[in-house]
């Protein structure tokens, strides 16, 4: 990469909120190492809720592509973004790019490294369902990173597995998810957030493009079937801005007395979110990960998942987007406290929260330190 008294200059792209939160413990790594220039380049494809979690953090964007813009399609997301990338990189001539998870905003850091000649480092690497159109467009864009990246820093042994069926063996590390490293770095500060008292908490998140129309309508059914059936449960909701999923959710949750639905939470109030909750409905990758950290059992309103350890641990269940299913599976944890003990475990399949240190140190052999 370099020589080793030089410094290697380290692009960090993060676009989302979910990568700034995984992106954030490495970042923070690399800025104490002395060998390491890092510059943050963000897109914005997340605007609000991106700025938040990197200000939560204490990290600044160098560059800001700001590429939101009201009800986006993806062609001329990844057209604009491509392009604005290319331009940037070819500026900054970093000697490293690292980008995490399977956003357009991955891919697209990805294909731009690739066209430049930059080697490309590819956090949470191997997460796979098999299936191109589920979750779409996040598998074809982590696919498409895996192809390109020189360095593959995979979560977990299944994620690792994953590559090697591909054929990527080279420069593969299991490493943990970085998402721990953060939610322990956050949580052991954080207090729960207050519920009213007597009743259970059930967090909700909904908002992938895969979810939008009747996955969505299902699920909000099954939300409202719920609260009306247990008086003691009441549903907090931090709604998408997203008009595919602010519209629909409103229209079938809002005016209930116990149903909450509110901006999306910065990161710390989300964590603080998690801690209160009695149970956790999402259709989000990182709660998958987050929420059984903190012993929450987790419902997965998907018809697929790419992080299948937390099912295999029992910690995670996967029910699709079938309104009876939803309730069903909710009822049993509801109603049966052995049932919610033995979801309730507090494992986490997903690492130590030593992930980002591991990065490091793969950046540090090859630059030469």
């Amino acid at each position: 990469m370099t020589k080793p008294q030089e410094q290697a200059k380290i692009v960090c792209v993060v676009g989302t909120r979910p990568e700034a939160v995984k992106m954030a413990p490495v970042i923070l790594a690399l800025q104490r190492e002395p060998w390491a220039q890092v510059r943050v380049l963000a897109t914005g494809q997340h605007r609000q809720m991106l700025d938040q979690v990197l200000q939560a953090f204490g990290i600044t964007a160098d560059i800001d592509l700001d590429m939101m813009q009201p009800n986006q399609d993806l062609t001329s997301l990844t057209a604009r973004m491509l392009t604005a990338m290319d331009r940037v990189l070819k500026v900054e001539q970093p000697s490293a790019v690292l980008a995490q998870g399977d956003t357009t905003t991955v891919m697209v850091a990805a294909l731009a490294s690739f066209y430049l000649h930059i080697p490309f480092g590819h956090v949470e690497a191997g997460l796979r369902t098999g299936d191109l159109r589920r979750p779409f467009p996040e598998e074809m864009n982590r696919v498409m990173a895996g192809r390109l990246a020189q360095w593959h820093f995979a979560p977990t042994e299944s994620a690792r597995q994953n590559l090697a069926r591909e054929g990527i063996t080279d420069e593969v590390y299991v490493t943990g998810n970085t998402v721990i490293d953060a939610l322990q770095q956050v949580a052991a500060h954080t207090p729960a957030s207050e519920a009213h008292e007597g009743r259970r908490l059930v967090l909700v998140t909904m908002h992938r493009r895969e979810s939008f129309g009747g996955p969505l309508e299902e699920a909000c059914n099954a939300i409202r079937t719920l609260v009306d059936a247990y008086p003691d449960v009441e549903v907090l909701y931090p709604v998408h801005r997203n008009p595919n999923v602010l519209g629909p959710v409103e229209k079938l949750l809002g005016g209930h007395p116990r149903i909450r639905l509110v901006e999306p939470l910065d990161y710390v109030p989300f964590v603080a979110a998690m801690k209160s909750a009695y149970l956790v409905l999402t259709d989000s990758g990182g709660v998958q990960e987050e929420a059984p950290a903190l012993a929450k059992p987790v419902l997965v309103m998907r018809e697929e998942t790419e992080r299948p350890e937390a099912v295999a641990a029992g910690v995670v269940q996967l029910v699709g987007t079938d309104a009876q299913k939803i309730v069903g599976a909710a009822r049993r944890l509801l109603d049966d406290p052995a049932a919610y003990r033995a979801m309730a475990k507090g494992v986490s399949p997903y690492g130590d929260g030593k992930a980002a240190g591991r990065i490091v140190d793969v950046l540090r052999r090859y630059a030469g330190h």
